[in-house]
């Protein structure tokens, strides 16, 4: 497994920046590579992503999730296995510090060769870069989820 890590700050609100992230769908918007993300319940969702045209689906857990400070995720299906967390950091009133950490297995030879020459790490933070302008341009979030999930 590779560790990627990378975090940006964002001139909205704690509150702004969590609510967004929750909006699972929206994700298309700004990852890229990401074609579609659905979400199934409250805690599960559906990905398909095409990535140096291999195209992948699978299923996502939300595995711990606490409002304003993190939301943590693993796979549960499907050829892509990952796990992460993204945290949220209140810095003031006005900024918050996002900060997104994945350990990602890559299973096929493209995605074999693209974190060993870097393009995970490069594509994620364009990502965290997109979210930033996606969020401060529009300046308020599309959705938000509030609820509490529980590790365990």
């Amino acid at each position: 497994m590779s560790t990627v890590k990378e975090s940006v700050e964002v001139e909205v609100p704690v509150h702004t920046a969590y609510n967004q992230w929750t909006q699972f769908e929206d994700f298309p918007n700004f990852m890229e590579g990401v074609e579609e993300v659905t979400q199934l319940d409250d805690t599960h969702n559906h990905w398909t992503t095409k990535v140096g045209g291999v195209r992948r689906e699978f299923d996502t857990e939300i595995v711990d999730q606490l409002p304003d400070e993190r939301i943590a995720w693993r796979t549960t299906s499907g050829d892509t296995k990952q796990m992460g967390m993204v945290h949220f950091q209140r810095l003031d009133d006005t900024h918050t510090r996002v900060e997104l950490v994945m350990d990602v297995e890559p299973t096929g030879v493209a995605e074999k060769t693209a974190s060993a020459v870097g393009v995970i790490d490069r594509r994620v933070k364009g990502d965290m870069r997109r979210f930033k302008e996606y969020i401060e341009q529009r300046g308020r979030e599309t959705g938000g989820w509030r609820g509490r999930v529980s590790p365990g």
